[in-house]
């Protein structure tokens, strides 16, 4: 799996867990829902992801993403 693919599904399943927690636990935890889409956001005009860092150092492959 490239280092997009795993991105995305990291901040796809940050997504969906912190809605759920945000549902049966608190509503607070909409805020890191929201930082998850402020950095993607960020990340699609400055180019700079830390997950994608962290996994390129790890030796993950880069891929095209579609």
């Amino acid at each position: 799996m490239s280092i997009e693919r795993i991105v995305f599904a990291v901040a796809g399943a940050f997504i969906l867990i912190s809605l759920l927690l945000a549902h049966y636990v608190s509503p607070y935890w909409m805020w890191f829902t929201a930082f998850v889409g402020l950095n993607l956001f960020q990340s699609a005009f400055t180019g700079f992801c830390p997950l994608a860092l962290i996994l390129k150092k790890m030796g993950k492959k880069t891929g095209p993403a579609f």
